[in-house]
């Protein structure tokens, strides 16, 4: 990628951050795994497996399974969500499926149809297989309006 960090910039990165990006107007369809960040902002149907962070973009549409550590998204998905570390929904995204995730954030705006199962930090541990920890399910079926 980038070898220097421009000051100010988020979007500069350095030769040791990987970095995926699918932009406005590709298609992909299939099975990716990686490590690192990617951001789409594309269409994708499949499934997206990483140890890393997927940023969904607010004209992404994704068909299909997430298993992330951090799934930040202002997009829309159709499919299940997994993240170890936590899920941010901001406010234009629209999810359709079951989220599980310790963590997760929702701005006012996001639709979301389906299921959360959202156990808090403790569950960390349990998706790590060190210790199980009793698991706590909500079942949400909620629309927000935004402002």
């Amino acid at each position: 990628m980038w070898s220097k960090r421009e000051k100010g910039n988020v979007y500069t990165m350095n030769g040791d951050e990987p970095f995926t990006f699918l932009g406005k107007g590709a298609q992909f369809k299939g099975i990716i795994h990686f490590e690192g960040t990617i951001r789409i902002d594309g269409r994708l149907e499949g499934e997206i497996h990483t140890k890393g962070t997927l940023m969904v973009g607010e004209h992404a549409v994704i068909e299909g399974d997430i298993s992330a550590d951090v799934v930040v998204s202002g997009g829309h998905i159709n499919g299940n969500i997994v993240a170890s570390e936590k899920v941010q929904l901001l406010s234009a995204g629209v999810v359709t499926g079951t989220i599980k995730t310790p963590l997760l954030s929702i701005e006012e705006g996001v639709h979301l149809y389906g299921m959360c199962d959202v156990a808090g930090r403790g569950e960390i541990r349990a998706l790590d297989g060190q210790r199980e920890v009793a698991q706590q399910q909500l079942t949400s079926v909620a629309r927000m309006r935004g402002a």
